[in-house]
């Protein structure tokens, strides 16, 4: 059986429906994943996580090798297990998280230096060691180790730390092959900066070298959407169609819509638990932040269209009553609707391609966050 197959496709646009099969399941595309950084959605349940819709999160490879350690999970019998979530988990290689976390990192041929930003420990993350740390968590897609481009970023080192990438990705598929997939499923990611040409050679170079999947990363780094749109334009264009594509750490709802239309397929990003833990809640008609005094004694739900157990059963004014108080409630009854918007947002967007509709979707998108009647 194929790992990815398409179901339809828009007449409009580079949209398309699909399934992705995995060992703990199939996953309909395009999709969202909840961010589980070190083995939890902040504040939920994973049993609360499933029940919102999700067919697989992400956990990350830096988090959970600093502590509570990959030797530890693997002997509890793996992530799954550890974290009692049944259904798929991706694993990010580490590779953001050493760029952007660590104190002093260094990047050599063989591997990133750095130190921990917990104790100061210096560790050096290799493709080889990114790999093995997914295999003992027994994760069910893998990402290769790649260079986290800054931006901005001079054209030389663009050029240099992707084809370093492009060296990696190599050893990375290696070591996958050598530990054996056990069902896994590994993907390739892309780099190349905001350079078309560097972006078009690395696609061409990680196809050649063959993965499941591809996934854009170096994007939604600080440049303007203009300039994310036109990569993931250029970068779906040099992808093979039968697989899937995933756009790393990307975002909002107005990112995620306008990505699918230029035929990306799979989406991961804090901005849903994070912006719920400081009351920012997103909704049909645009972004509500509870904290505002005109919600004081607003009886209405967060957003009237959404389904989530919160929009259920609380108002705005209790909602805004627990986040000035500071009660934990507020961070689960806020992340629950946050996640839901999301979940539910994709499963709209699936409906609208499968009937062929997404530019109608898409128009009443903007025109309801314009209205902005929240």
């Amino acid at each position: 059986m194929a790992v990815f197959e398409i179901e339809s496709k828009s007449s409009e646009s580079w949209a398309r429906t699909g399934f992705l099969y995995t060992r703990r399941g199939v996953i309909e595309t395009p999709v969202f994943m909840p961010v589980g950084t070190q083995a939890s959605v902040k504040s939920l349940s994973p049993e609360e996580v499933a029940g919102l819709g999700a067919r697989i999160i992400l956990a990350n490879t830096y988090h959970l090798f600093l502590r509570p350690g990959h030797g530890l999970i693997a002997r509890l019998g793996g992530l799954h297990r550890f974290m009692n979530w049944p259904r798929s988990i991706l694993t990010d290689s580490g590779g953001y998280q050493v760029f952007s976390l660590s104190q002093f990192c260094r990047i050599t041929p063989d591997g990133a230096c750095f130190k921990s930003h917990l104790d100061g420990q210096e560790y050096i993350l290799t493709p080889e060691l990114s790999l093995e740390i997914q295999a003992a968590l027994d994760s069910d897609i893998r990402m290769v180790l790649d260079t986290c481009l800054p931006y901005p970023c001079p054209y030389d080192e663009a050029k240099r730390l992707t084809e370093l990438t492009t060296e990696w990705e190599v050893r990375s598929k290696e070591a996958w092959e050598r530990l054996g997939p056990q069902g896994s499923l590994l993907f390739g990611i892309v780099q190349g900066g905001m350079y078309p040409d560097l972006r078009k050679k690395s696609a061409q170079e990680i196809v050649e070298i063959g993965f499941e999947g591809y996934a854009i990363g170096g994007l939604s780094v600080g440049e303007p959407q203009e300039t994310m749109l036109k990569m993931i334009e250029i970068t779906t264009k040099a992808l093979p169609k039968d697989r899937p594509v995933y756009l790393m750490g990307v975002g909002t709802p107005e990112d995620i819509l306008e990505a699918v239309w230029r035929g990306v397929d799979m989406f991961d990003c804090v901005l849903p638990t994070r912006n719920a833990r400081r009351g920012t809640l997103f909704t049909s008609h645009g972004k509500l932040a509870i904290k505002q005094a005109r919600f004081k004694e607003d009886e209405r739900p967060i957003d009237p269209e959404c389904d989530c157990y919160t929009c259920r059963n609380y108002s705005r004014a209790y909602l805004r009553h627990l986040f000035m108080a500071g009660e934990l409630l507020s961070y689960r009854l806020n992340t629950i609707h946050n996640l839901r918007f999301y979940l539910r947002f994709m499963e709209e967007i699936r409906r609208a391609i499968r009937e062929d509709r997404l530019g109608e979707f898409r128009r009443k998108f903007y025109e309801k966050k314009e209205e902005n009647t929240c």
